[in-house]
């Protein structure tokens, strides 16, 4: 290859960063040239490798297909070298010419019809379109061209995605544009793209405080959200792509925005090819935790795909209301599920999932759960899972998940298995609001009026008073105070709350009243 031609080629390559093709009926998007068709429309769809200026009479040895040749037809002095020169590029694969109008005012009709002969596909530019300018436009309309074609491809996704997957679609963009891609979901499963993605990029995506953002390794890389604004972001999913963004050209972040729509759609796609499944399994959860068993829980599970279990496990989680919608937490535990079948409902403000019990959950659970905490900005999500259960016993199994998940909102552990359960906590975490409120009034509201009025530290005397049961030196040691300072402390508690703590009913009372915090 001439190092003109070779020249040009790596311009279009190191200039906007793309390989491959382009087709030729991009070259009539450059609306400033005022590109003319004069022969071969039926030949547009043909692909264009590079781009050549040439005034050879036979340039064959130079081309080897693909190539778009710019000519100012120095060449011609006759109909003959018309037919020669046209010859010699077919002859070659070259996919279309564009003739200047500069040297015969227009381009001869003997061009003309040597390339319809030859079904070459000829354009020609203005007369006052100066050949630099040609060049450096069809280069510009090369990106556009290929945008085009790559927007109205993505415009097609369901076809796409409905014959390969988004990996279809990834291997199309890094094909033609030498753009690496992947989608991620919240909790680091990789749903599309080659290769490993950069291990940075998860941690980067959930801990942004806005999007998109770049990550600096030894090759940038762009963090995208998926849906952005319109989903939390420890319910998104995510996209990578290798490279600055600030160092792309529009169209390049025009294919970036029509990906993130196709992504979108595909991820919605599920649940709306699932919708009546979706709405089954909604309706069984609802039921068995309204008491339903028997026959119509039998059919229920049949339907969803999961009656033919031996033993069911149930999942229950919850989060701040403000931290994400239900049906992003049912969203969510279906992927912190993934890969296991399972039937997702709500109950109040709780994701109830029940899945079979041949597999344990709760180690992949309690690793994506510690994933996913940076995205939650705060909030908190508590994860409960019940006990193994035959069908029979599916409301024991829901009402055991949802223990486990209130236990998990007031303790030290995100996700609490029934196995962590002591009965006293069992106890307490089913206890109702109200009566959890009751014994707050009546017990430790007093103290903490009279702590705050009077920068005093009843409640937490009382705390250490009856963890050592009682012992009056050893809470006085604790504290770091006299003995009679204590009795003094303990004095006012009785004083406040009308108890008596040397009785063993109302050291429970208390007991149980700052468990119930």
């Amino acid at each position: 290859m001439p190092e003109p031609v070779r020249a040009v080629s790596g311009y279009v390559a190191a200039y906007f960063g793309y390989r491959e093709t382009v087709r030729l009926r991009s070259l009539l998007t450059i609306a400033e040239l005022g590109f003319e068709l004069l022969c071969g429309a039926e030949n547009q769809d043909r692909f264009v490798r590079w781009v050549i200026t040439t005034d050879l009479l036979d340039p064959g040895r130079y081309l080897s297909g693909g190539e778009l040749v710019l000519t100012g037809l120095h060449w011609r002095h006759g109909a003959a070298d018309s037919e020669a020169f046209v010859s010699a590029l077919a002859g070659a694969g070259v996919a279309g010419v564009v003739a200047g109008q500069a040297r015969y005012g227009g381009v001869p009709q003997d061009v003309v019809e040597a390339c319809r002969r030859h079904r070459m596909p000829l354009f020609t530019v203005p007369v006052n379109v100066s050949f630099s300018v040609v060049t450096e436009h069809i280069n510009r309309g090369f990106a556009i061209g290929r945008a085009a074609d790559l927007s109205a491809a993505l415009h097609r996704n369901r076809e796409l995605v409905a014959d390969g997957g988004l990996g279809s679609v990834l291997a199309l963009l890094e094909r033609d544009f030498g753009l690496r891609c992947w989608v991620m979901t919240s909790t680091g499963r990789l749903v599309a793209g080659s290769g490993t993605p950069p291990a940075a990029a998860l941690d980067t995506f959930l801990r942004a405080r806005n999007l998109p953002v770049v990550l600096r390794d030894a090759v940038p890389y762009t963090v995208f959200a998926v849906d952005g604004p319109r989903f939390a972001r420890a319910a998104d999913w995510l996209l990578i792509f290798e490279g600055d963004r600030a160092e792309w050209p529009e169209e390049r972040r025009a294919i970036v925005a029509d990906l993130a729509a196709v992504v979108s759609l595909e991820r919605a796609r599920p649940d709306d090819e699932r919708r009546v499944e979706v709405r089954l399994a909604r309706e069984l959860v609802e039921q068995i935790a309204g008491g339903a068993r028997g026959s119509e829980t039998a059919v229920r599970l049949d339907l969803t795909g999961l009656g033919t279990a031996d033993s069911y496990l149930a999942v229950a989680a919850t989060i701040d209301l403000d931290a994400l919608r239900p049906r992003e937490l049912r969203g969510l535990l279906r992927e912190i599920l993934h890969g296991t079948p399972c039937a997702v409902g709500s109950v109040d403000s709780e994701a109830i999932a029940l899945l079979p019990a041949d597999a344990d959950p709760v180690g992949n659970i309690r690793r994506t759960v510690a994933t996913l905490t940076p995205g939650l900005h705060g909030s908190r999500l508590a994860v409960g899972v019940s006990a193994a259960v035959e069908q029979a016993d599916l409301r024991i199994a829901v009402e055991q998940a949802r223990v486990a998940c209130r236990s998990a909102v007031t303790g030290p552990n995100s996700v609490v298995a029934h196995e962590d359960l002591t009965a006293r906590t069992l106890l307490l975490a089913s206890v109702p609001d109200d009566v959890r409120l009751l014994f707050q009034v009546r017990l430790l509201h007093p103290l903490r009026a009279y702590d705050r009025l009077n920068r005093t530290d009843l409640v937490h005397t009382l705390e250490k008073f009856l963890e050592v049961s009682g012992a009056w030196t050893r809470c006085a040691e604790l504290l770091h105070i006299h003995v009679g300072t204590l009795r003094n402390r303990i004095q006012r508690i009785e004083e406040l709350t009308g108890r008596d703590l040397s009785r063993l009913e109302d050291r429970a009372n208390f007991v149980l009243a700052l468990a119930l915090r």
